[in-house]
C-alpha cells in the first residue's frame, strides 16, 4: 500500500514557476515508477510526466518539453514537479500517481497502470 500527498500548488502568473512535491508513504517507494497527471474543468485527466523507479528515464507530455522537470528523492520518497513558463491553460489539478516498476513510454503514459493516487493540488495560473 502506497499513500500520495501532492503540495506546492498555488496561484501564479502567467510565465512563473511552481514546483510540486509529492510524499509518499511506505518503504516501497523506490520500486514505484511516479507520474503527474493533471486535470482540467471539464477535462480529462492527462499524463503531464513520469519517472521510472530508479530515476534513469523521464517522459515528458510534448507542451511541457522544456519547461518541467521531473525528478524524485528515493530517500525522502518525494517526487517533484518543477513547472517554469506557465500558461494560463495550465491551469489543472494536479495529481501524482504510483505504477510498480513501470517503463517504457507507452506503459508509463497511460493512466490505467497506476496504482495509487494522491488527492490533487490545484494550480491557477493567471494571464
Amino acid at each position: 500500500q502506497v499513500q500520495l500527498a501532492e503540495s506546492g500548488g498555488g496561484l501564479v502568473q502567467a510565465g512563473g514557476s511552481l514546483r510540486l512535491s509529492c510524499a509518499a508513504s511506505g518503504r516501497t517507494f523506490s520500486s514505484y515508477s511516479m507520474g503527474w497527471f493533471r486535470q482540467a474543468p471539464g477535462k480529462e485527466r492527462e499524463f503531464v510526466a513520469a519517472i521510472t523507479w530508479s530515476g534513469g528515464s523521464t517522459y515528458y507530455v510534448d507542451p511541457v518539453k522544456g519547461w518541467f522537470t521531473i525528478s524524485r528523492d528515493n530517500a525522502k520518497n518525494t517526487v517533484y514537479l518543477q513547472m517554469n513558463g506557465l500558461k494560463p491553460e495550465e491551469t489543472a489539478v494536479y495529481y501524482c500517481a504510483a505504477g510498480q516498476r513501470l517503463n517504457g513510454r507507452l506503459e508509463i503514459q497511460r493512466r490505467a497502470n497506476y496504482s495509487y493516487w494522491g488527492q490533487g493540488t490545484q494550480v491557477t495560473v493567471s494571464s
